[in-house]
């Protein structure tokens, strides 16, 4: 495995690759994993925390056959998503490469590439905006942890090469290898990548809308009540067209997806932090059977809420 960095790359974004595989070498049956640090010029890496680290080889000289190509993200990702010489060399071994990845806004320099055009992929949701408009090719979605498009993957801000790294273990050398590596991180196991990035409860701050910040303090405070666009709408004493075009304004979703976000987060909550049945989550939440409950959980987060209990449960069950 090969990962890229240039000058301001995220330490965290090289950390838990490296880290992480050198743990799955040391516990697995043989080492499984040769990661060497790369860099334009085999020059050390200043990294954006101010830290330097030495490459272990210059980009320039890096030939494949490879397995992983993995390019980190960091605040020079956009001097390094305007290099031509980074670009040509990551387009050329991204084509000697079983697979190619990027972390965080990494996903730049793939985009700017040309590898990203045509596919779906992530970054932090910080910068997916402006990524999106910078490169209209791609298919910039900010919700999930990582994306996986044939033999790209490109995973959101900073800790979630972690999960990439899991994920990418698993498939190398299988679940337990994955779980150990985990358990010696001090972590969960790995987050579907589809999971969100960002928590409503800790996203950005109240809308500046008066109107939309007292219907969104109303749906966080009464999640198991009526919560149609008709009831919102009538309660906010607009109509549902207004309602909803002031919601997709400050907040970026109809009225009806941020309530189902909202009850979706709190049944996740409620089941890492209680022992309620389902039943009652789903009571609690404002959904009308269990059924329903599963589908919100399954289309959110990828996993039924009885797997997503079993791995991030804080009491005992």
């Amino acid at each position: 495995m090969v990962v890229v960095g240039y000058e301001a790359a995220e330490l965290l974004d090289i950390a838990c690759i490296t880290t992480s595989l050198e743990i799955a070498n040391l516990h697995g049956a043989s080492p499984a994993y040769d990661v060497r640090l790369a860099s334009p010029g085999g020059r050390p890496v200043r990294c954006c925390s101010g830290l330097t680290l030495l490459a272990q080889e210059a980009l320039e000289r890096v030939t494949g056959p490879l397995d992983t190509l993995v390019v980190v993200g960091g605040t020079g990702h956009a001097a390094a998503a305007g290099n031509r010489l980074i670009l040509a060399h990551v387009r050329r071994l991204s084509r000697e490469s079983r697979r190619t990845a990027s972390v965080c806004t990494g996903a730049s320099v793939l985009a700017a590439a040309g590898l990203l055009d045509g596919r779906r992929a992530t970054t932090h949701w910080r910068w997916a905006p402006s990524l999106a408009a910078r490169y209209p090719k791609v298919v910039f979605d900010p919700d999930p942890i990582f994306i996986r498009d044939g033999g790209l993957c490109t995973a959101a801000g900073v800790t979630s090469a972690l999960d990439l790294t899991l994920a990418f273990v698993e498939e190398d050398e299988g679940a337990a290898l994955a779980r150990g590596v985990a358990r010696n991180l001090v972590t969960y196991l790995q987050r579907p990548g589809n999971q969100a990035q960002v928590s409503m409860f800790t996203d950005s701050p109240p809308p500046d809308n008066d109107l939309v910040r007292r219907t969104v303090d109303h749906v966080t405070g009464h999640l198991d009540a009526d919560l149609s666009t008709a009831a919102l709408a009538a309660r906010a004493g607009v109509s549902e067209r207004h309602l909803t075009r002031l919601f997709l304004r400050h907040l970026g979703r109809p009225p009806a997806r941020f309530v189902r976000r909202a009850r979706t987060e709190a049944a996740a909550h409620l089941l890492v932090s209680t022992t309620l049945p389902l039943a009652a989550v789903a009571s609690r939440c404002g959904f009308g059977t269990v059924e329903t409950l599963r589908q919100a959980f399954a289309a959110r987060y990828g996993v039924p809420p009885s797997r997503y209990r079993a791995t991030h449960s804080s009491v005992n069950a």
